[in-house]
């Protein structure tokens, strides 16, 4: 289908943007452009896209899109090829560095970008946001704007079984963690999303284990790429204040070590939510409750928290997600660089802020708990 949705949403010259080598051999990219042949739509190719996307292969993807006047961007691939499209996208129209939109500036023009998604994780199939590493210090940032939200995705579970179970495993740590974020909130009264938020999470505590024991269970797998694309286009946060502290600490250690982003959240949301638990010790026993089952103590509620969180590594470590620094391929003696990245490179200053604000100190202290 997809040549006839890009006509219907004006493409008339196509960048296909897409990872290493899978899709060729899947034989997934030839149906993609015999899809685009039939509707008489001109392409070009992209491949190359990494995990943790690259500043280069976008600054590429922006020269070839002027060069062959490209009019519509589609991403078949991850979320790390999304996130490289959504680049090119914004950059190809913007007279100055695509960099400054992952430094604050918003995004407010882009190409149209689509999407055929291959793993369930990142949520960028339906988010209008983007993260890209910049090669120039490793520093990995976000960009947001709704720009850059997909115009369509198609999300077909089939196309998801192939993954190594550690992927599948890293795409349902990406997801929870995306809705944990959201249910780290300050605001009141939130009852509805924070409801929508337990019922996904309970779905992936559900379909996580299913998918590993079985990666051709087709429903278990629409299930959790519909949980991905529900956790991340914001339906779950509209009218609250979130977190991302856990996402920030995460980028740096998939900057430096290049480990999966999944795998690096597994390590750090039990330690940064140990640290922070008693900013607001109520809103994790809520959620060790209502999601992990755990006994509510009212007369010690930090208990309650502390076990609803054990419960969440030990899901982590059960799907076959890394525990410890150790076990990502992370230095404890790097805790410095990693900070100094984290709080004060490309323009930070000092600190990191959501559920709560995190100094550099906290940050290091975050770090060490997960040695």
């Amino acid at each position: 289908q997809v040549g006839a949705l890009i006509g219907a949403c004006g493409g008339t010259r196509v960048l296909i943007h897409y990872g290493g080598s899978s899709a060729v051999k899947s034989g997934l990219l030839d149906r993609v452009k015999a899809s685009l042949e039939k509707e008489v739509v001109p392409y070009a190719l992209l491949g190359g896209v990494q995990p943790n996307p690259r500043s280069g292969l976008v600054v590429q993807g922006i020269e070839l899109c002027r060069r062959e006047n490209i009019d519509f961007i589609l991403a078949v691939g991850g979320g790390s090829v999304i996130d490289s499209s959504k680049a090119i996208a914004a950059g190809t129209v913007y007279d100055g560095d695509f960099w400054d939109f992952y430094t604050g500036k918003r995004i407010e023009k882009a190409l149209p970008v689509g999407t055929v998604l291959t793993i369930a994780a990142a949520g960028s199939e339906g988010s209008p946001d983007s993260v890209i590493t910049k090669e120039e210090g490793m520093f990995k940032r976000g960009a947001s704007g709704d720009a850059i939200r997909p115009k369509f995705s198609i999300l077909n579970p089939a196309l998801t079984q192939t993954l190594p179970p550690y992927q599948t495993a890293a795409g349902i740590t990406d997801i929870m963690a995306h809705l944990y974020e959201r249910y780290l909130t300050n605001s009141k009264e939130v009852e509805v999303t924070d409801r929508l938020i337990e019922a996904l999470l309970l779905t992936m505590i559900h379909e996580g284990p299913r998918v590993i024991e079985n990666p051709d269970n087709y429903d278990a797998r629409a299930n959790i790429m519909w949980a991905g694309m529900m956790a991340h286009n914001n339906a779950v946060g509209v009218g609250r204040s979130q977190d991302w502290t856990s996402h920030d600490i995460e980028h740096e250690l998939s900057a430096l070590y290049d480990c999966a982003h999944g795998a690096g959240l597994a390590v750090t949301l039990p330690a940064n939510f140990t640290y922070v638990m008693h900013h607001d010790v109520m809103r994790f026993a809520k959620v060790a409750v209502r999601v992990w089952g755990c006994q509510m103590d009212f007369d010690h509620p930090e208990v309650t928290a502390k076990a609803g969180i054990e419960a969440l590594r030990n899901f982590f470590i059960s799907i076959g997600m890394p525990k410890n620094f150790a076990e990502l391929g992370a230095k404890e003696e790097d805790i410095p660089k990693l900070v100094d990245s984290l709080c004060y490179g490309n323009g930070r200053q000092g600190s990191i802020s959501g559920f709560t604000t995190l100094s550099a100190e906290d940050c290091a202290n975050v770090y060490r708990l997960m040695v």
